[in-house]
C-alpha cells in the first residue's frame, strides 16, 4: 500500500475518533503499544542486550489498525483472538459485556 493511502486511512480514522490517536478499547497510544511488545518508538527492541537480541527491529509499524470504525491496537486484537479461540468464547464475551453494561454495581466493590 502506498504511503499516501496509509496517511489517508490514518487521518480518516483520526476524524472518526475525535482526533485521538489511541486504541478505542484500551486507550493505549501507539508508543505504549510498542512498549508493551518490547520496542522503542523507532522499532528497535527495548532490552536487546539483556536478552541477547541482534538485528531485531519491528519492521512493520502496523501496531494500530486505522481501517475500522475506530482505531484498535494489536494488543486488543490479540486479546480478542484469544477470547474467540477459547471454548464458548463468543458466548462468554457476550456475557461479560452484558454484565459490564447492566450489572456494573454487582461487579465493583462498594466503598
Amino acid at each position: 500500500m502506498s504511503l499516501d493511502k496509509r496517511f489517508q486511512e490514518y487521518f480518516a480514522a483520526l476524524d472518526r475518533s475525535g482526533n485521538e490517536d489511541r486504541c478505542f478499547l484500551c486507550r493505549r497510544a501507539p508508543a505504549e503499544v510498542k512498549t508493551f511488545f518490547g520496542f522503542h518508538e523507532d522499532g528497535t527492541p527495548l532490552d536487546a542486550e539483556a536478552f541477547g537480541l541482534e538485528d531485531v527491529v519491528l519492521e512493520k509499524p502496523d501496531i494500530m489498525s486505522y481501517r475500522g470504525t475506530r482505531p484498535v491496537c494489536a494488543v486488543c486484537q490479540i486479546n480478542l483472538d484469544a477470547v474467540f479461540m477459547a471454548d464458548n468464547g463468543h458466548a462468554t464475551l457476550r456475557a461479560v459485556l452484558r454484565e459490564m453494561e447492566h450489572e456494573r454495581d454487582r461487579l465493583w466493590p462498594q466503598g
